[in-house]
């Protein structure tokens, strides 16, 4: 009982991202600049799709979903990072680790399922264009999402209560710039098998059933474009996808290396620089995807300025 309550109070130390002091100052302006871009993209792309009549169909009901959880995501993990930045102990209460363990797999698996609802979205407007209204209805969209946020919290819910169950007696220094689960399941004496086997189903099924899901829809999407006769018709089908396919392939491929991996293939150092890609540079990068290559996000950000 006195190791678990110790546990319980227990204050832990992140290493970061590095231990050189000459990249501090450097590290920290790159990631407050990733940050800013991150939040203005998304805080924006979600505004964007509020206030425009134009954008106010469920491919970007979903798209607005996504830039949220992408705001929210990196901002459970970015800001106490650019603080260890500028700090000296870096220190992080057992309390706040958990929580900001709980919520980053909230937003991280809605992540893959929003991506997947994405994907759905696309086969129907392609497959099936002439049910389209009537498939793709305000109430589906919103039970897609709201789903996305159950399996979300289901998995946050198991990982974190599993982690509670752990005593933390050895050192508290967390190899890590954030409290992921991999980390501090090396730093507890307690037998891990429970987490571990949580952590391969749950993160098998968070990761397999919506990567089939959209392996299968684009099955479909493409062998229904091959059918189209114009190569126009085919080039502007395929650009609808293209954006969300450059999303799922980024995202879907930064978690598989990142947790899917033998054990003793990466070192330290290359497991932080695969969990900066998903946890920091994800979140900046959709918003641009989609701007960048979609014209009626570009249409209606005119009229929006025009406007003003």
């Amino acid at each position: 009982m006195g190791i678990r309550n110790h546990s319980r109070t227990a204050v832990f130390a992140l290493v970061g991202l590095t231990q050189q002091p000459d990249l501090l100052l450097p590290l920290f302006l790159l990631f407050l600049g990733i940050y800013v871009v991150t939040v203005v993209g998304n805080l924006g792309m979600s505004l964007l799709i509020t206030v425009s009549p134009l954008l106010h169909t469920p491919m970007y009901y979903f798209l607005r979903s996504l830039s949220i959880v992408d705001l929210c995501y990196s901002t459970v993990i970015t800001p106490k990072m650019l603080v260890n930045f500028l700090g000296k102990k870096n220190l992080i209460f057992y309390s706040e680790c958990l929580a900001q363990l709980f919520f980053f797999v909230i937003f991280v698996v809605a992540e893959g399922y929003l991506l997947t609802a994405m994907a759905y979205d696309r086969y129907v407007a392609i497959c099936r264009p002439l049910l389209y209204n009537v498939i793709m209805s305000s109430r589906l969209c919103s039970l897609l999402v709201l789903f996305s946020f159950i399996l979300g919290l289901l998995s946050a819910i198991a990982h974190t209560s599993a982690m509670m169950k752990l005593n933390f007696c050895k050192s508290h220094i967390i190899s890590h710039y954030f409290c992921d689960v991999l980390p501090l399941l090396n730093l507890s004496c307690s037998n891990t098998h429970l987490n571990e086997l949580l952590l391969f189903i749950i993160g098998g099924i968070n990761t397999l059933v919506p990567t089939l899901a959209v392996a299968i829809s684009y099955v479909f999407i493409f062998s229904s474009i091959l059918r189209i006769r114009s190569s126009e018709g085919q080039f502007k089908a395929f650009g609808t996808c293209s954006s969300h396919l450059m999303a799922v392939g980024i995202f879907f491929g930064s978690i598989t290396f990142m947790y899917f991996k033998p054990s003793s293939s990466n070192t330290l150092e290359q497991e932080k620089v695969s969990s900066v890609f998903y946890t920091t540079v994800i979140p900046m990068l959709n918003p641009l995807i989609y701007s960048l290559r979609n014209k009626d996000v570009k249409k209606a950000l005119g009229r929006f300025l025009l406007r003003r």
